[in-house]
């Protein structure tokens, strides 16, 4: 059987920025003044003084009087705001409507501001009339709002505690506010507990005084174990960034309600097992390595997030064992690379990197003495992959012919030649291109024996991996003259940071072009890169959806019926049949059943009825072989 719903205490709530994510006056003023030459400035103006009025700067009926002196409202003006209000319920609130309806008689509101506007807004939460104390306006004989009822003792300073003691509340009470007013009560006496609400403002005078800090009404429904629309609070998922991603990823993570820390460069391996305990999300670019020891220190890591194509920094199979699901940008940068690629073959065709020197020198060196048009020659890709397919399309549109070789079969594009080694797109290319992935057996792909068949003058460009390249191998076939020129954009031993200085033996070479890592920095890259990955990562921790997933087994799951049960376990047998015969000695309904498996994991998914005996999660996170549980809803 369910378990019976816990007691709820007596509950006084503010409304304005804790109900609401904003001020009713300030809003008001807004919807009043529009049009006004003057609007911004006398808003603006009656904000600071709500500002000081709920830190305690200013005490309340003082902040009230002169904001009202501010405001030429009229009472037409009401039913628009009262809309607009509606409109801007706090999300954890709004999203946890359900808990106010099955809790009527136990929540108060208790608002400085006023019932005209707070009353029609908390009425579609449940909250009657009777539960909803709060100020009430003064009206002109026309309409226009002239002040407010002084007889009423929230207009006055202490009136929150006066109105508490006049409820006499038989009962625990519990005051969630934003504002000084809101904790005189708990310092009164009158409360046993005092939360500061968070979630659309900050006042430290006030948060210094909380018996606790709610980020959003989840918290303290999950700390009260009360029911909730969400299994677990959003502010507890702790997100860590690495390595300065577009600042779009943070917003989103922040949109979505979780705490976000962010650190400019990498962190090597000492440092980021000091910071992983307690983070949920990881987000890292190629700097970063995720090890062994990394998961082993990382008690609630659930997802990490590889802003880049690349993901050989991270211990995939490590991260599978663990139950953490990693998710990349495959091809959010792709036309970047592609277009860096093709501006580097001309540049280098055209020996710029030599010639662009010497006139910021003041040498004048008009010669075309090995400059060559790339329409015509023969340009070989090594990685016919997402980045090495589009550039072979790109190129074949310049005049190139293009001819590519893989190690796995793929679809040629236009008119490309697959080479059957190597060695045989080596001999003919004209301009080698590199776009391989990180995997350690790449190592030195391309050492002495490799730069050596290339054909003499041939150029090559390295935007894959910095290990790919031997490159003391490649230093000496520049300096001899074999090659006629090299770009490079990634190296085996790189910068943490920018502070730090880049040392390489290709530095000085000529017509050699240098590039920090840039293959995808663009602003459009970047900015794709910081949405893809969240709202894969947001899809996974939302619906358990593990779509394009690198390490987890794919799956995309239809719209979440009911209660779903997240269960990542040991590739085993028997552990699906150990869950069903869990679910059916407590009786509970199947709505639906997702599996899939790799050579290490298996990932099940099941939709079941909302009523179900707790019970069940905890043998449920018994079954033998359970890397994983969690209960999504």
């Amino acid at each position: 059987m369910p378990e019976p719903q816990p007691t709820l205490p007596f509950l006084i709530i503010d409304f304005d920025s804790t109900f609401t994510q904003v001020e009713g006056l300030d809003e008001l003023a807004d919807i009043a003044l529009e049009g006004h030459p003057d609007r911004e400035k006398v808003v603006g103006a009656i904000r600071a003084l709500t500002d000081r009025g709920m830190s305690g700067e200013l005490n309340f009926s003082e902040s009230l009087k002169q904001r009202l002196a501010l405001l030429p409202a009229h009472q037409r003006h009401l039913a628009p705001l009262v809309a607009r209000l509606k409109g801007k319920v706090s999300e954890s609130i709004a999203r946890n409507r359900g808990f106010f309806e099955e809790f009527r008689g136990r929540v108060y509101i208790v608002s400085s501001g006023f019932r005209e506007f707070i009353e029609p807004v908390v009425a579609e939460y449940g909250i009657a009339p009777d539960f909803v104390l709060a100020n009430t306006f003064t009206y002109a004989p026309d309409g226009s709002i002239n002040g407010f009822d002084a007889t009423n003792i929230l207009s006055r300073d202490g009136g929150k505690i006066e109105q508490l003691r006049q409820l006499d509340l038989a009962g625990d009470v519990y005051v969630l506010g934003d504002g000084y007013t809101d904790y005189q009560i708990r310092e009164a006496g009158l409360a046993n507990r005092f939360y500061a609400f968070t979630e659309n403002v900050t006042r430290d005078a006030v948060v210094a005084r909380a018996d606790e800090v709610l980020p959003s009404f989840d918290e303290f429904l999950y700390q009260n174990k009360l029911p909730m629309t969400l299994s677990y609070p959003k502010n507890r998922i702790k997100v860590l960034l690495l390595e300065n991603p577009d600042a779009r990823a943070a917003e989103l993570f922040r949109q979505e309600g979780y705490q976000v820390e962010t650190i400019t460069g990498g962190l090597d391996e000492d440092e980021l097992v000091q910071h992983i305990e307690g983070v949920s999300i990881l987000g890292i670019r190629s700097k970063t390595n995720v090890t062994p020891r990394v998961l082993e220190a990382a008690n609630r890591l659930i997802a990490v997030g590889a802003f880049c194509i690349g993901t050989n920094q991270i211990d995939l199979t490590g991260c599978m064992k663990k139950g953490v699901a990693v998710f990349n940008a495959p091809f959010s940068n792709t036309r970047s690379v592609v277009e860096l690629a093709l501006g580097e073959i001309i540049m280098l065709a055209r020996r710029i990197p030599d010639k662009n020197p010497k006139m910021h020198r003041g040498e004048w060196d008009k010669s075309a003495s090995g400059s060559f048009e790339i329409r015509g020659k023969t340009l070989g890709i090594v990685g016919y992959g997402n980045i090495g397919s589009q550039l072979s399309v790109v190129a074949e549109a310049v005049g190139m012919k293009v001819v590519y070789y893989d190690v796995a079969e793929k679809l040629q594009l236009g008119n490309a030649v697959k080479c059957r080694t190597l060695e045989e797109l080596l001999r003919q290319s004209d301009v080698v291109t590199l776009h391989v992935d990180g995997r350690k057996e790449n190592t030195n792909l391309f050492g002495a024996a490799e730069l050596a068949m290339m054909k003499p003058g041939a150029l090559l460009l390295n935007n894959s991996r910095g290990h790919i390249v031997d490159i003391a191998a490649l230093a000496d076939v520049l300096r001899s003259g074999h090659l006629g020129g090299a770009a490079v954009d990634v190296f085996p031993h790189e910068p943490k940071t920018n502070q730090e200085s880049f040392e390489s033996e290709l530095r000085g070479l000529p017509n050699v072009l240098l590039t920090p890592h840039i293959g995808g920095s663009t602003a459009e890259a970047q900015r794709n890169i910081a949405e893809f990955v969240p709202e894969r990562i947001m899809q996974y921790i939302n619906s358990g959806n593990t779509q394009q997933s690198v390490n987890f087994p794919n799956i995309q799951l239809p719209e979440q019926q009911a209660h779903r049960l997240i269960h990542i376990h040991a590739n085993v047998p028997g552990v699906l049949a150990r869950i069903n015969n869990v679910l059916a000695a407590h009786h509970v309904n199947i709505l639906g059943q997702y599996l899939k498996t790799n050579e290490h994991i298996g990932y099940v998914i099941t939709d079941i009825d909302k009523q179900y005996d707790q019970e069940v999660i905890g043998e449920l996170r018994k079954v033998e072989h359970t890397i994983k549980f969690r209960v999504l809803y």
